[in-house]
């Protein structure tokens, strides 16, 4: 697998994981696959110990490329974002195989939550809780946290955003006909029954007790409510250029194969 995690924890007031990339080429065969629509297929490679996946459909390579393609080199931030949100949406089934994980958008500065997470009781099938999340590919990530993921969080502890919050959570338990929708319905109005998750690129090295400062200023209660995820890496603009690079070689790959 791509990633390995290191338990990371603010004690008492966060707690989460350190990303390694172990594997860059195997990361981006796996955001590759995501680009060209095989999601589903991605997320069987995770699971199955020895699935392959299948081949890709030609007609949808211009796709892939234009999404791990940035319009302006100068300006990667919306490729980059689109991708890191893809690397956290791997490292959350590699994480938790039980979690229902919304699949990735396909389009770049999507403008809904950045990932869903629904965290089912395997006997009653009943919601135990939602995972908001908010996954940022920055250079500054403290002050990507204070400008943009604290707001969001405050935004959603107020209730201000449960209509669109509602639409997200049926959305993806109508994928799964065991799970309890009336009981979810019902719960989601209770901010006991959602918690919240941030993944950001950091500097090697990074004091991340600072990094995640406030936490639980913004989002009161348990720990559990507040997962925070950390990816060291240097030279992340570059970095992400390198591997969207590589998802474009085995796209093309995969979409060329035999023809």
């Amino acid at each position: 697998m791509p990633l390995e995690f290191t338990d990371i924890k603010g004690d008492p007031v966060w707690s989460g994981s350190s990303w390694k990339v172990v594997d860059d080429d195997d990361l981006a065969r796996l955001i590759a696959r995501v680009a060209l629509g095989q999601s589903y297929f991605v997320e069987r490679i995770l699971k199955e110990t020895g699935f392959a996946g299948p081949k890709a459909q030609e007609n949808m390579l211009a796709g892939a490329i234009e999404l791990l393609t940035a319009v302006n080199p100068d300006d990667p931030y919306h490729r980059d974002g689109w991708m890191f949100q893809v690397m956290s949406w791997i490292a959350a089934h590699l994480q938790n195989r039980t979690s229902l994980i919304r699949e990735p958008h396909m389009i770049h500065a999507h403008k809904g939550f950045d990932g869903i997470h629904v965290k089912l009781n395997p006997d009653t099938k009943l919601v135990n809780f939602m995972v908001v999340c908010e996954e940022k590919a920055t250079e500054n990530a403290r002050k990507m946290i204070t400008g943009k993921v604290w707001p969001e969080f405050r935004s959603l502890e107020k209730a201000e955003r449960d209509h669109q919050l509602l639409s997200e959570l049926i959305g993806l338990l109508r994928l799964h006909p065991d799970a309890n929708i009336d009981n979810a319905v019902e719960q989601i109005v209770w901010k006991d029954a959602r918690s919240y998750r941030v993944s950001i690129t950091t500097e090697d090295g990074e004091d991340l007790e600072k990094t995640f400062r406030g936490y639980a200023d913004v989002v009161p209660g348990e720990i559990e409510r507040r997962r925070a995820e950390a990816l060291p890496v240097k030279d992340v603009r570059n970095w992400m250029a390198g591997i969207a690079d590589k998802a474009i070689a085995y796209a093309e790959e995969l979409a060329t194969a035999d023809v």
